[in-house]
């Protein structure tokens, strides 16, 4: 008997990149913003990450302070995150994106 062999994965679309740098020394006293596409259960998620986060000294810039990055403002919003995190002083942020 013989059969096929299959691999549920697809081949990569994009090339990986490298992780961004840890927030140096530690998250007291400093600004994490929350990002969102508004799709899956962030509404869950961004209050108990934020618990967690406010409890080693961050402080938080929801993700209302960006709008919602999924929809007819998409390419606007999305080009504006970089100012939106200067104009902030955000040090880290938290991208919550996708299903």
């Amino acid at each position: 008997m013989q059969y096929d062999v299959v691999w549920p994965r697809s081949p990569l679309a994009t090339a990986r990149r490298p992780l961004a740098p840890r927030v140096q020394g530690g998250l007291v006293g400093k600004r994490v913003g929350f990002l969102w596409d508004y799709m899956f259960r962030g509404e869950e998620l961004f209050p108990a990450l934020e618990r967690e986060l406010v409890a080693r000294g961050a402080e938080i810039v929801g993700y209302d302070a960006f709008g919602n990055i999924h929809g007819p403002d998409e390419a606007q919003l999305v080009g504006e995150i970089p100012s939106v995190i200067a104009a902030r002083g955000i040090d880290a942020v938290v991208s919550g994106v996708g299903a």
